[in-house]
């Protein structure tokens, strides 16, 4: 390792989230260019740093370093030209000036241990030199963090994380319980903290790393969509992960419930673990869907009359659609519900004429901003997603955020139409009906058998599995003589038959191949050359879903071949390489997880931003912009032109989208899909699994592999089970109010 030694003459670019720099260090001899992770630090400091030369393609020769050592010199050009860099809120070069003329090469001493004197100096009163001092001692501990968190084997982005959480309190927290740091900061896992915390020399029966285990393990199942787990299953899996005795991981669980950091309820002779967070939800979620449960117009013969006469004539209601507007304008809360060419649309937009002729405010609404859009256009009205609806906004730290309406600031609106209601999670239902008040009608439209929703939670079912409120189940194909051979494909799947496949179709197809690498080759063709024309469609407009991640035919294994084809590698194009992952500029991406905070703007003339917002969601699509290795910023270009900045420190929210799984794809409607099914577990390899897929295509589908698989999934109707128990804590609540 090489090492260098001076002072920051200029630095070029810092990036506060991960402390990476770029600067120019002036030594006894030259001035040379330096990379790497450096923080607090400011023009004017001396540095020794370790590290080595590098080339780059664009900037040249630089000195990477991994090792820096802050040193304070006792030159009065020195310590001036320090002062003067602007990192003291406060002080400028001429007050620089005066504080060196006053104490000379006894300067930092001062500012450190009596920062009441700089208050000698004309134009510092005392209290602008405790700030001094404070801004100083803050600096001063900033280094040492870092230096101490050094020793945990913690990187510096981490490091920066941690220290912007506890501040001083780091070195408690380190010794008494490092294991909050999974409890307390994003992105940090039991693993990570369990790392820190056996170097920090804690034992594995500590009670800490037991109740962290077990918090990390329910966690772990709201990340699968439950909202608790049977005791039983809480207590085994936790052991395996903790590698303890059993009775340690019942002694804390029992400890964790006195403490209500788990509710423990008893449900159908199940003994239940829960979450307080999701328990409450289910339990808002209940109370609050009774409450809009009343009769709003009782006229339900007179509502159906009136519909019967806003139908379009060119599309006729039948008898159970009309039912279902004339239930979801009388009642409360109603659901509809049924698979593609069932009528739903159709209804939406005889409920908006009603709505209209009667004067009534209504708003649309969906889970993502791809369904939302469809709604727009199915309906010529604005439709919003549900957190635009409610006003999202980002609170404190980190990835927190708040509505703006809820219980004490409701909307205020006659009806409420969700679509794709299939796709509301638990937390996302909970903050909408808490923003509702009775006398709104709130009518959920949406496919059951598609798949439950990324997030925690089944909330459409259990709304409808708890029997407490109207529902219309549309069963019926309209048109049949006109559908597409996916819709009635869907319908087959869906009734347990196996869909035509003989390739008579226009808009469904099966390539029959039983070789991994003759269907990869198949994929790369149908995206890049047969499909495009066929459906009038952009390469990157068609979508490869796959049932898994992993495996040949995995969304892992299948991205960067697409990525090679797709968007091959070129002089003009920048790239970024992050977690094992390749991004390039033009790549088509997809956002993994939630992040309310993200800020996204629309460019107009010049690039000034005509509109920006907050809300960047779990399976938005967008491509690649610009990649920008002087400001360690990707900026991702997603639907209606919204533009966002990641810092590279915030990459590991973003993958690759070529091929996406079949469950990250609810919500969207392609052109075209294809689809690899050559075999798998059978807990992915299912009925609904299949039928999601078909269904997320507009123009054509193409299945590439064996026709036995199709026969298999399509015959498999398990389900993955998920524990939710809203449909219970609906009919507990409906009991107790004589329902």
């Amino acid at each position: 390792m090489e090492t260098l030694s001076g002072y920051i003459k200029h630095i070029i670019f810092s990036n506060p989230d991960n402390g990476y720099t770029v600067f120019e260090l002036a030594t006894d001899t030259d001035e040379i260019t330096c990379v790497g992770a450096l923080h607090a630090a400011a023009e004017g400091e001396y540095l020794k740093l370790g590290g080595k030369y590098v080339m780059h393609d664009l900037y040249g020769r630089q000195f990477s370093f991994s090792e820096y050592e802050i040193t304070q010199s006792e030159d009065e050009t020195d310590i001036l030209r320090y002062l003067s860099s602007g990192i003291i809120k406060g002080i400028g070069p001429a007050l620089a000036k005066r504080i060196v003329d006053a104490f000379s090469s006894d300067t930092f001493r001062v500012m450190e241990e009596e920062p009441e004197m700089l208050a000698q100096i004309k134009g510092i009163s005392l209290r602008k030199a405790q700030e001094i001092g404070a801004a100083v001692s803050e600096i001063r501990d900033v280094r040492e963090v870092m230096l101490f968190l050094q020793k945990f084997s913690i990187s510096n982005n981490l490091a920066n994380r941690i220290y912007r959480k506890y501040g001083g309190e780091v070195y408690e927290v380190m010794e008494k319980n490092p294991y909050r740091l999974a409890e307390d900061i994003e992105g940090i896992g039991f693993a990570t903290a369990d790392e820190i915390a056996r170097a920090s020399g804690f034992d594995a029966d500590s009670a800490f790393r037991v109740r962290c285990g077990i918090s990390y393990t329910l966690s772990s199942a709201v990340s699968e969509g439950h909202t608790y787990l049977p005791m039983d299953m809480l207590i085994v899996r936790s052991t395996e992960l903790l590698g303890v005795g059993e009775e340690f991981v019942r002694s804390e669980c029992d400890n964790m419930v006195m403490e209500k950091k788990i509710i423990a309820k008893v449900r159908n002779g199940e003994a239940r673990a829960y979450l307080p967070a999701f328990y409450r939800m289910e339990t808002v979620c209940a109370k609050m869907l009774h409450g809009l449960d009343v009769v709003i117009d009782p006229g339900i013969d007179r509502i159906r009359e009136k519909i019967k006469e806003l139908e379009d004539e060119s599309a006729p209601l039948e008898d159970k659609q009309a039912d279902a507007a004339a239930f979801a304008i009388s009642n409360g809360v109603s659901v509809i519900t049924g698979g593609p060419g069932t009528g739903k649309t159709t209804i939406i937009n005889v409920l908006i004429k009603y709505l209209r002729l009667g004067g009534e405010d209504f708003v649309l609404a969906a889970p993502t901003g791809r369904a939302a859009k469809r709604m727009t256009e199915a309906t010529g009205y604005e439709s919003y997603t549900v957190q635009r609806l409610l006003g999202l906004s980002p609170s404190g730290e980190g990835r927190g955020f708040t509505y703006e309406y809820d219980e004490d600031n409701p909307l205020e609106v006659d009806t409420v139409i969700i679509d794709e209601m299939s796709m509301v999670d638990l937390p996302l239902m909970k903050a909408l009906v808490s923003a509702l008040v009775p006398g709104t009608r709130l009518i959920m439209v949406g496919d059951t058998d598609q798949l439950p929703s990324v997030g925690p939670g089944s909330v459409l079912s259990d709304i409808i599995g708890s029997g407490c409120f109207t529902v219309v189940r549309l069963d019926k194909i309209f048109r049949q003589e006109e559908a597409s051979d996916i819709v009635i494909n869907a319908h087959l799947i869906n009734a347990g038959i196996v869909p035509k496949i003989d390739n008579k179709s226009r808009d469904f197809f099966m390539l029959k191949r039983s070789d991994v690498d003759t269907i990869l080759n198949n994929i790369v063709k149908l995206v890049s050359e047969k499909l495009p024309g066929y459906v009038d469609a952009e390469p990157f407009d068609i979508q490869v879903l796959t049932p898994m991640r992993k495996g040949p035919l995995g969304v892992e294994s299948l991205n960067p071949i697409l990525q090679r084809y797709l968007n091959p590698p070129s002089a003009n194009k920048r790239e970024k390489e992050y977690g094992g992952i390749l991004l390039r500029e033009g790549d088509k991406i997809m956002q993994i997880r939630n992040n309310y905070q993200l800020e996204w703007e629309v460019p107009g003339k010049y690039g000034i931003p005509v509109s920006s917002g907050l809300g960047v969601f779990n399976g938005d699509m967008g491509k690649i912009k610009s990649i920008d290795e002087t400001s360690e910023t990707i900026e991702v270009v997603y639907e209606e032109d919204h533009r966002v900045r990641y810092p590279f420190s915030g990459l590991d929210e973003l993958e690759l989208a070529y091929a996406v799984t079949i469950h990250k794809s609810q919500g969207s409607e392609y052109p075209a899909v294809v689809l690899p099914l050559l075999s798998g577990p059978r807990q992915l390899m299912s009925r609904n699994l299949l039928y999601t897929a078909v269904t997320r295509a507009r123009k054509c589908v193409v299945i590439v592999g064996r026709e036995e698989t199709v026969a298999q999934m399509t015959a498999n109707s398990d389900v993955l089970k998920r524990y939710t128990s809203l449909d219970e804590a609906i009919s507990e609540i409906g009991m107790l109010d004589g329902y």
